[in-house]
């Protein structure tokens, strides 16, 4: 009777190595990573993989991060009512709207539609790259669970209003308005910042200046919804109106 060939203990030695090394590695990454979350409740992110991908692809970078009393109460609300209606009622996830996107996409798998709030497009311009694969929409689920646990909805709009894109090369809000309205984002009105909100589903194909005609008419309808919600007290509570 023949028995089984066990492995060289030397392979099963290897093995183990390397496995040790993946367990530190990923030990190492947790950790950077859980550090790193929590330093950005107080310092802005150095940089950003979309940032970095808009200066490879010959965008170039035009950012100036503010703080958040130094952003008009118009952009924090534009940017609600364009983009996140029910902010200060979830908890990183807005379900019906998740549900919603994939519905639409089954239907029409060449026009994808998004679902997601403000607090998964933060964890995904501040820590990830853009795309669509599982495994990036595994992690980001995974960083909005996390920021929408140690930040506060405060910081996580602050840090939304600093670093989405709003056009070819320009990231945050100051930048923003400093290029398409020369005025800093602490004095902007209405009519622009429903107008900035307006391309931010895809700021590269949607001109803020000149105008596109999707912004021309998005920017009509991010105005009605900023009237809609400009009575609710928590929206108001935290962009500081007071009514």
């Amino acid at each position: 009777m023949k028995r089984s060939a066990s492995p060289p203990s030397g392979a099963f030695s290897f093995d183990m190595k390397i496995f040790r090394i993946l367990k530190r590695v990923f030990l190492f990454l947790f950790f950077f990573q859980f550090i790193y979350i929590i330093f950005l409740i107080w310092i802005n992110p150095p940089i950003t993989l979309t940032q970095l991908g808009s200066v490879f692809s010959g965008y170039g970078l035009k950012r100036d991060y503010v703080a958040f009393d130094e952003m008009s109460p118009n952009a924090k609300l534009a940017v609600i009512s364009s983009e996140d209606q029910i902010f200060t009622d979830h908890n990183g996830f807005d379900f019906k709207s998740i549900k919603k996107a994939m519905a639409y996409n089954e239907k029409k798998p060449g026009r994808l539609r998004g679902g997601s709030t403000i607090s998964q497009q933060v964890a995904k311009n501040v820590f990830l790259w853009q795309g669509r694969s599982w495994v990036r929409k595994g992690l980001e689920v995974y960083f909005t669970f996390m920021i929408e646990l140690v930040w506060s909805k405060k910081r996580i709009l602050e840090m939304y209003l600093n670093v989405a894109e709003m056009g070819k090369g320009i990231f945050g809000i100051e930048a923003a308005s400093q290029a398409y309205f020369n005025k800093p984002a602490s004095k902007l009105t209405r009519q622009e910042a429903a107008q900035i909100a307006a391309c931010l589903p895809n700021p590269k194909k949607y001109s803020v200046k000149p105008a596109s005609r999707y912004v021309t008419i998005r920017s009509g309808w991010v105005m009605r919804q900023m009237n809609h919600l400009d009575g609710d007290p928590d929206i108001l509570a935290l962009i500081k109106i007071e009514k």
